[in-house]
């Protein structure tokens, strides 16, 4: 029985960095959640939490340096970031980032690397509603597909 929680679940797990939407959004569907419901709290939970970390970009990284010890910049995804960055720049960081290195970081690097944070939210948002339709649609219709194949 499909219950209330389960979507509260599916919002607050597409906010936690690292597990994200891509994640999330197939996980849902596929334990029978309905994909409409799904993919909207999973762009929203993914969203909130991107825009405060912009909009509190500073303070992010001096609690990262505090709690790591390390700057940001040193962390292996941080690494595989820069190097999208250097090969598409922001554009290219925010659509391969939820998949590449996650959406969180993605916003993070591209911060780091000098993208405005109008930009990067502009970015970060396209590139949200990109992978929730794509992960939402492939994967209802994944199922729908696997399901008249199999049976």
């Amino acid at each position: 029985m499909i219950t209330i929680w389960e979507y509260l679940l599916v919002f607050v797990f597409a906010a936690i960095p690292w597990i994200e939407i891509a994640v999330v959004i197939p996980l849902a569907i596929i334990r029978g959640l309905n994909p409409l419901l799904v993919g909207i709290l999973a762009f929203i939970g993914n969203m909130i939490t991107v825009y405060l970390l912009i909009l509190f970009f500073e303070k992010y990284c001096e609690w990262y340096q505090r709690r790591k010890g390390e700057d940001i910049k040193n962390s292996k995804r941080a690494k595989r970031g820069v190097s999208i960055w250097n090969k598409y720049g922001l554009p290219g960081l925010a659509l391969l980032g939820p998949l590449l290195v996650g959406s969180h970081l993605a916003a993070i690097i591209g911060m780091i690397l000098g993208g405005t944070k109008r930009n990067t939210l502009q970015w970060i948002t396209i590139s949200l509603v990109i992978w929730t339709l794509a992960l939402t649609v492939t994967t209802h219709y994944g199922i729908d597909l696997f399901a008249s194949t199999s049976g």
